[in-house]
């Protein structure tokens, strides 16, 4: 197949996953971010049997194992802030857990000896021609390409550019997330905390850096605007989470030192088609599920899906982007039916729903609701099939 050249948008875990792919079947691939650079941190995502085939073809497998959270059981506090049950570690972490951050980075590393990236620019404009696309940026001259793919997550410019407003497909769960690391004044040790009042959840989790502590926040986000600069996103938290008990005024104080920070609501992305012409989305740009609904690897395994059915279609884009939708639309249907009550779980609004959840949570440490949970957990990261295409493994 003649090199044709690729728009990626976005540097975060769908873009490189697609950079990789991409390159393996002949494309010229350049990738954009918003970013500076290189977004540090971040929640933990896992990976389970057929995403974890995923990580063994791309040969990036015995690294993520490097950078592993190997998380231990979770500690549940009650409403009295303290220790109300245990649930396993392995209810969460999957078969290989690994921070966002670490994964960005390895998915970089990965793919910077073959991919161009930009950092510090974003698509402000597309427009279509006979034989490609016109890519307009905020910093950076027009640029040509042959098919752009937006990988720019749940504020996809990409999206906006080619498919119209965010408000037109974006729905919003009635919850928020929070996220940042802070000194590990508890002495966690490859274990995590959760607490909760009516509406806010609190998770704390230490491991592969003794010295840090992971704190998520989730929240109850009737009428609550969420800025977009980090300054008013940390007085947002702070104001949020200031008359919540246990440790969270001791954790609250390395808010303003954190350069992690990530805050945004809890939502979901529904497209009735995602491409249009030579552009076409990919990840939480296209299919958002929000916690819980296995988006990290779903992802990843749509950035493999596509690159082969180019391949399958020797470079024919319309083709092969029909292929690809309809062998990801059902797996992220499944990924956003399982992330729909997330916030629900995560923050409960009352205190008969916290007790409710607990009691849920009790059951997880019997083996037979034990292994109910962890099949209703594998569902999404098992919806799509992992499948060779032989332009992928001709390498």
């Amino acid at each position: 197949m003649t090199a044709k050249t690729v728009l990626v948008s976005g540097a975060g875990i769908a873009g490189p996953s697609a950079a990789h792919w991409l390159h393996r079947v002949g494309y010229r691939v350049t990738v954009v971010e918003t970013a500076p650079g290189l977004r540090p941190g971040g929640q933990a995502v896992d990976f389970r049997g057929e995403q974890v085939k995923l990580l063994a073809a791309m040969g990036i497998l015995d690294e993520v194992r490097r950078y592993e959270t190997a998380m231990g059981d979770q500690t549940v506090l009650g409403l009295d802030a303290r220790p109300a049950l245990t649930v396993p570690g392995a209810a969460w972490s999957g078969e290989v857990e690994i921070l966002r951050g670490d994964l960005a980075r390895i998915l970089y590393e990965h793919t910077a000896g073959h991919t161009e990236y930009v950092f510090g620019d974003r698509v402000t404009a597309l427009t279509e021609t006979a034989d490609g696309v016109e890519v307009t940026f905020r910093h950076g001259a027009p640029r040509k390409f042959d098919l752009v793919v937006g990988a720019d997550g749940v504020h996809s410019g990409v999206r906006a550019a080619a498919f119209g407003p965010e408000r037109d497909f974006r729905r919003d769960l009635g919850f928020g997330i929070a996220g940042f690391t802070a000194p590990n004044h508890l002495g966690l040790d490859h274990t995590s905390v959760m607490y909760n009042e009516p509406g806010r959840g609190l998770s704390v989790g230490s491991h592969r850096l003794p010295d840090r502590l992971h704190v998520g926040l989730v929240f109850a986000a009737d009428g609550v605007e969420f800025p977009r600069k980090t300054a008013d996103q940390r007085a947002l938290v702070a104001r949020l989470f200031a008359d919540t008990g246990w440790e969270t005024p001791k954790l609250l104080e390395a808010l303003p030192a954190a350069d992690d920070l990530y805050v945004d609501s809890i939502s979901q992305v529904h497209l009735d088609r995602w491409a249009k012409g030579r552009v076409v989305l990919l990840g939480d740009a296209a299919w958002c599920a929000g916690p819980g609904g296995s988006g990290t690897g779903l992802a990843m395994m749509g950035a493999q899906v596509l690159a082969g059915e180019l391949a399958a279609a020797d470079g024919d884009h319309a083709t092969a982007f029909a292929k690809y939708e309809a062998r990801l639309r059902k797996p992220a249907t499944v990924g956003q039916k399982n992330g729909k009550g997330a916030g629900n779980f995560l923050a409960p609004r009352t205190v008969a729903k916290i007790r409710s959840r607990n009691r849920a949570y009790r059951m997880l440490s019997t083996r037979l609701f034990g292994s109910i949970f962890l099949k209703m957990t594998d569902r999404a990261a098992n919806a799509l099939e992992y499948r060779e295409y032989p332009a992928l493994t001709a390498v």
